[in-house]
């Protein structure tokens, strides 16, 4: 076997005396796709800011190597120069510039202080092509969606002449599209004889292009996995993850379904940006005490504007129909409106609408229910550590107490503060958008467990997934949405990812 092209030994790593990672060990082949896979703050994103230098060389302790050489890096500047190169999950484009502009951000095609434009254009045009996409190079990133947006950041890295890229969750955000195009392009690059790490939740796409697997728990290396020698099973992925078996992906539940509580009628939305554009168009649902209702459909079919648009008229303009609790008609025109009626909207965006990362656990978690810990205005700081506290041990948020910051927790242990928050304010009915996105599979099974008691005490659950299993796993009726209308309606023993999928195409083709 050839001499790695990156070895890391003995990596340790703490933040305040809590120790992220205690005694890492990693070693990449060159030409190779290596998936790192862990549970939510196993340590895999700090791993890689260590290699990159977003954590610099002092700041923790093992040592690196990479193309033979120990490297002691400062910043990354330092690993760029070699050849390293990450991408993060949280993308890193300026959105008003072009994308000529974002690729050479910090590395401008400039001669004497002047940056030369046709230099930038052709090159820009070579790498856009290398990572197959027509888009002009003077195209502005904003017009651009989330999939073409996360290969511009792959040419970012073609342009500094990467060496090893490193992708931190790049499908998270993707439709199955382009996801599937991203894959394809990473087997590209390992043909090129570019050498990739891939940190991924979703095993089924690190069993389509994984040569290596490394797998970390509570910040040590647990098991390296060679893909070449024969098939590695997700389950055996699972076992070395979770530390257990995982014989069942989502919790056994009998449903035990009610009455109607929860009813929209003849639900309109405008694009709150182009009014002319109906996005929601004219749409009927209901949900029953006790159910969980999934809404399937493809990006950008509506979901999440249909979500928003019912919470407090968050999404949109020109917002027309009715909403029903208990067969009465309540107004949801306001975010304390909705609330004040027991709705909750757990968003998909976790970090940029859940939660005050900057703020603690606490502070976070009674943020849609001051009132319940305050007296006369003034918030009574003991309730409130022990509302926080109460919830931090029912939910199993790991952290070491409940005046940690959000900011430093991990994916998952984010979510369930988010669902806390919400579960705080004393919710009949929980839109769930995206729930369980970038999270892995152990932390999804415990979300899944709140979710599927939630159900069992009578409340309303309505839940938007990507994830079609997850929606197949975890719902009594699930509800197909395309283009801004409902076309299609499956319970859970009729329903199939064929059934759904058959039904958005035949819909999109009428």
């Amino acid at each position: 076997m050839a001499e790695p092209i990156l070895e890391m030994r003995g990596i340790k790593k703490s933040f305040h005396g809590v120790r992220a990672l205690s005694n890492v060990n990693l070693s990449v082949q060159p030409g190779e796709i290596h998936a790192i896979v862990g549970e939510n703050g196993a340590g895999k994103s700090t791993l890689m800011k260590v290699l990159s230098g977003v954590y610099p060389d002092g700041d923790f302790e093992g040592q690196i190597k990479f193309l033979g050489a120990d490297c002691h890096f400062r910043g990354i500047a330092d690993s760029e120069h070699k050849g390293i190169i990450i991408i993060h999950q949280e993308l890193a484009l300026v959105p008003l510039l072009s994308i000529a502009e974002n690729i050479f951000l910090g590395n401008e095609q400039a001669v004497g202080g002047v940056i030369n434009w046709t230099t930038s254009f052709v090159k820009t045009q070579a790498l856009l092509k290398k990572v197959g996409l027509k888009e002009s190079p003077n195209a502005l990133i904003t017009n651009l969606g989330v999939g073409k947006q996360q290969l511009i950041e792959i040419a970012k890295a073609l342009s500094k002449e990467v060496k090893l890229l490193i992708l931190d969750e790049p499908t998270a955000s993707l439709n199955e599209t382009d996801s599937d195009a991203l894959l394809e392009l990473l087997l590209e690059l390992k043909r090129q004889g570019i050498t990739c790490i891939l940190i991924s939740h979703k095993l089924n796409e690190i069993s389509k292009v994984a040569d290596s697997i490394t797998v970390l728990r509570d910040g040590a290396t647990v098991a390296s996995l060679d893909c070449r020698a024969g098939k590695i099973s997700e389950d055996t992925v699972i076992r070395h993850m979770v530390g257990r078996e995982m014989a069942d992906r989502y919790p056994k539940r009998t449903p035990d379904i009610g009455g109607k509580v929860f009813e929209v009628k003849n639900w309109k939305v405008h694009h709150e940006v182009h009014p002319e554009r109906v996005v929601i168009k004219g749409v009927n649902l209901h949900v029953n005490q006790g159910e969980i209702v999934g809404i399937a459909g493809l990006m950008g079919a509506g979901r999440t504007e249909l979500a928003m648009s019912i919470f407090g008229k968050t999404y949109g303009r020109d917002i027309s129909g009715e909403v029903f609790l208990h067969g009465k008609q309540v107004d949801t025109s306001t975010v304390q409106k909705a609330i004040n009626n027991r709705i909750a909207y757990v968003t998909e965006d976790r970090k940029g609408y859940g939660l005050v990362l900057e703020e603690t656990i606490a502070w976070n978690t009674t943020l849609a229910n001051l009132q319940a810990v305050s007296t006369n205005s003034v918030i009574d700081e003991g309730r409130e550590f022990k509302v926080a506290e109460d919830y931090r041990r029912k939910l199993n948020i790991r952290s070491p107490d409940v005046f940690a910051r959000t900011v430093n927790l991990s994916g998952g242990n984010q979510q369930k503060v988010v669902l806390a928050k919400w579960l705080f304010s004393d919710p009949e009915v929980l839109i769930l958008d995206e729930p369980t996105r970038g999270i892995d599979v152990g932390a999804k099974y415990e979300i899944y467990t709140i979710i599927a008691q939630l159900a069992a005490e009578g409340k309303c659950v309505l839940m938007i997934s990507s994830e079609m299993p997850e929606l197949l796993g975890m719902c009594d009726r699930i509800c197909v949405l395309n283009e801004g209308k409902f076309v299609a309606e499956f319970t859970a023993a009729e329903a199939t990812q064929e059934k759904i999928m058959r039904s958005i195409v035949t819909s999109g083709a009428n």
